[in-house]
């Protein structure tokens, strides 16, 4: 009992001094590194972030099993004492279960549309610290509360930094409503027409029995569906986005029937790495300095 109350990392992994990102330097593997496995060092790296949390916080709750680590920590620390009157805004359906099992106090932006600090994952991160989200389908309501908050710490791997979003190869998500979705497919194609390696394609969900039997049976593969009950159209990019993001993003939320898209532009405070040789920070430039 005594671990699981105190407020600081319990797994000999370093923690180096802050850095900005265009100096991100990796810390000395300590002797001990070696052994940890990449969950662990998720872990100490939710922990980590976990530290910011002070009570009478407003909260914002990730998804994902980084947020998990998270999520499982406050709660240990709103049992043991150390942590009190915490609200938290769930940005998942997931992770407002997670949440109340681990007996965190859960409220919405309606009763506090001001958030203090939202700790969640991300898909991409890159050197701008603009972020990829929502390849786990919760993208509306993360951008809704992770924008509400006046700080939001990100938590991601080192596998997550890419030279530019969308160069991991995998999907940028585009929630789009229901109704016409592939008109919406179509002026999403149209939009991006030309980029070289770019395709699309509704998210389906693979888990339906449906879905598994597509080309067998003449069943199509079921639409992979939201928390707010809206579709998911997937971007590729072959060697990531090129241009203007802010345009870029302008631009896809322009087209109607696009409800909200992946990119998170502007909205990370700071992301917390986790590294095979350890954890660092990586804080946002302010006014260039």
């Amino acid at each position: 009992m005594r671990a699981a109350c105190s407020r600081t990392i319990d797994v000999g992994i370093p923690f180096p001094r802050l850095l900005h990102h265009d100096r991100f330097q990796p810390a000395a593997p300590p002797p001990t590194c070696a052994a940890q496995s990449q969950d662990e060092l998720k872990r100490v790296a939710a922990h980590r972030a976990v530290e910011l949390v002070q009570s009478g916080m407003v909260l914002g709750l990730g998804t994902g099993s980084t947020a998990a680590h998270a999520l499982d920590r406050i709660g240990d620390l709103l049992r043991c004492g150390a942590l009190r009157d915490i609200v938290g805004i769930p940005t998942s359906e997931w992770a407002a279960a997670r949440a109340a099992a681990a007996g965190i106090p859960l409220s919405d932006l309606n009763a506090h549309p001001v958030v203090d600090l939202s700790i969640d994952g991300a898909d991409e991160v890159d050197p701008a610290l603009d972020l990829v989200k929502g390849r786990g389908g919760s993208l509306l309501r993360e951008k809704m509360v992770e924008g509400a908050s006046r700080r939001f710490v990100v938590i991601v791997d080192e596998s997550k930094l890419v030279p530019r979003l969308g160069a991991s190869g995998l999907a940028v998500p585009v929630e789009v409503m229901p109704f016409g979705w592939a008109l919406t497919l179509r002026r999403l194609r149209s939009l991006f027409e030309g980029m070289p390696g770019f395709n699309l394609k509704l998210r389906t969900a693979s888990t339906n029995a449906k879905a598994n039997t597509f080309g067998e049976n003449g069943f199509e593969p079921e639409p992979f569906v939201t928390d707010n009950k809206n579709y998911i159209v997937d971007l590729f990019f072959e060697d990531g986005i090129h241009g203007d993001l802010n345009l870029i993003s302008d631009e896809v939320l322009r087209i109607t029937g696009v409800v909200e898209h992946g990119m998170f532009l502007g909205l990370a405070s700071s992301v917390i790495v986790a590294r095979k040789d350890g954890v660092a920070m990586m804080e946002k430039k302010l006014n260039g300095i």
